[in-house]
């Protein structure tokens, strides 16, 4: 069937994620649709596998609609506790597998977690704070052994126990049920929850698989982490859409990717900047133009390297705008695109770009991004328990994304810069929230500001101002390592600047545009430079 010219869903489509696994499951049968760190699934498996994950979680007591959370790093194990959750009607909470501390405390009580499944490598980082989550009553550990008890008011649970050949619970669900809650990185202050309905992340699925024009021939590679929608439902769950079948693997290797590529014929992959800019750092090779792949998705591509990337490797590059609440809100199409912009207003979304009073600026005129869904089910639900911010992000009947761009006459949006204080670096959003609460917690601080500085890779690295107690015995790295252990380790910051005094407005938040716009200064301390693990 030809591609049409815009998204359209059959009428008679599954609308929740358990009729949809089963849907897709059964019409590829004994098809081997995972390949996930060396570890394979036939759809029948699968299936088989997730209805038995689903019946072991009801046996836990849990209801439909409590909450799982979810801390594990890539593997076939994580793909069938997600997709086992979800035939047991619970709402998935997915967790950085690098939180800890505070921000994980937070996560899984203001995500009310009454079962949390975890890697056991993991468990370090959970065992200081089993006491300050009394909601929690189950801890459910992909281990070979038995799990140790944990905490008085937590059982203890092996994955692997919880599967269980018996009938799935039925379920009374419907498009707008939550399917999954997605926290973001916490820009201004805690991390907001992104409630995501069955619809919701099913319409994202179906949109990435029309955009991209994937079939059945298709191989989906990804190294991105499960507790991310990208590697969700622009991999996974598109794999499966579509008829094809995914390859994933932990971390990315810029020498092995094009090799992996070969071994596992894989035909289409989803990337960010940096990992863009690592491959096309590798030396020239007689090889890059043998290779199967013929697509990749993601952004952002340097705009300097685009065309002799696609050039070099023989591959077509999609870019889109977008987040966790409205992904894909732009899109590029290989037929109509400039190269540097995000692409048009996407076939899911209206897009307007506005002044502080919410109108429309002229083309060429920045200001902000403001989305709203053309289709049912397309955008987040809400914040969750966040009422206020909820309303305050959805008012003038328009999401307002918090980020700057302009849009040509053509509507070719062009993105400049995120209002919001998030830090994003190789391909992670990090909270500048998680990064000055750790910080500040240290004797010798008084207060700090985190924000992003650029880096060769693009994006972003993680710099931190520091008022310090006493300046003249104020020592960085001693600063740096009391912030590991605190914070994601991805979040600790490369550099670190010590002032007398932060910039600030008249209501006493800090202007950090205006550190951003210093930039590296002479008297920047760099931990690289001292040799610092980074």
């Amino acid at each position: 069937m030809p591609k049409t010219d815009r998204l359209v869903v059959p009428t008679d489509a599954p609308g929740t994620f358990p009729e949809w696994i089963r849907s897709v499951c059964s019409q590829l049968g004994e098809k081997v649709v995972l390949d996930v760190c060396g570890e394979t699934r036939t759809a029948a498996e699968l299936d088989y596998r997730t209805d038995c994950y689903s019946s072991g979680f009801a046996t836990l007591g849990l209801q439909p609609g409590d909450h799982v959370a979810v801390m594990m790093l890539n593997s076939v194990e994580n793909i069938e506790t997600w997709f086992g959750i979800q035939k047991a009607g619970l709402v998935e909470v997915p967790v950085h597998t690098a939180s800890r501390g505070n921000l994980l405390q937070y996560l899984l009580d203001h995500g009310d977690v009454k079962a949390l499944v975890i890697d056991e490598s993991l468990t370090d980082r959970i065992e200081d704070i089993l006491e300050s989550l009394p909601n929690l009553q189950h801890l459910v550990v992909n281990s070979d052994s038995v799990p140790k008890k944990y905490a008085n008011h937590v059982t203890s649970h092996r994955l692997a126990d919880l599967c269980l050949d018996s009938s799935p619970p039925g379920l009374e669900l419907s498009t707008q049920s939550t399917a999954v809650i997605l926290h973001t990185s916490g820009t201004t202050g805690p991390p907001k929850g992104v409630v995501l309905s069955h619809g919701a992340v099913l319409h994202l699925t179906r949109h990435l698989v029309w955009l991209m024009d994937y079939g059945p021939t298709d191989r989906l590679y990804t190294t991105f982490p499960l507790f991310h929608n990208n590697a969700k439902y622009t991999s996974v769950t598109a794999a499966l859409e579509c008829g094809g079948s995914l390859v994933m693997d932990r971390k990315f290797s810029a020498s092995g990717f094009w090799s992996t590529c070969r071994e596992k014929e894989v035909t289409a992959f989803n990337y960010m900047g940096a990992m863009l800019m690592m491959l096309y750092k590798q030396s020239p090779s007689e090889m890059d133009l043998v290779n199967p792949v013929r697509t990749a998705f993601g952004a952002p591509c340097p705009v300097h390297i685009w065309e002799d990337f696609e050039a070099r490797f023989g591959l077509s590059l999609v870019e889109v705008y977008g987040m966790t609440e409205a992904p894909m809100a732009c899109e590029t199409r290989l037929e109509r695109r400039k190269i540097g912009t995000a692409g048009q207003e996407s076939t899911t979304y209206q897009v307007m770009i506005a002044d502080e009073d919410d109108l429309p600026v002229a083309p060429g005129v920045p200001g902000e991004i403001l989305i709203r869904p053309k289709s049912p089910n397309a955008i987040f639900s809400s914040y969750y328990k966040m009422e206020e911010e909820t309303v305050e992000a959805w008012r003038n009947l328009w999401f307002h994304t918090g980020d700057q761009g302009s849009m040509d006459e053509e509507g070719f949006l062009t993105f400049i810069d995120r209002k919001k204080d998030c830090i994003r670096r190789r391909g992670e959003n990090i909270s500048s929230w998680e990064v000055e609460s750790a910080v500040n917690s240290s004797d010798q601080v008084v207060e700090s500001a985190a924000y992003g500085v650029d880096s060769d890779l693009s994006e972003a690295e993680v710099m931190i101002a520091v008022v310090p107690r006493d300046q003249a015995t104020f020592d960085p790295l001693e600063l740096i390592d009391y912030c590991r252990g605190r914070m994601s380790d991805h979040a600790v910051p490369r550099y670190v600047r010590q002032v007398e005094e932060l910039p600030k407005n008249h209501a006493q938040r800090v202007e950090k545009y205006r550190l951003r716009e210093d930039g590296l200064t002479a008297d920047t301390w760099d931990r690289l430079a001292e040799d610092v693990s980074k």
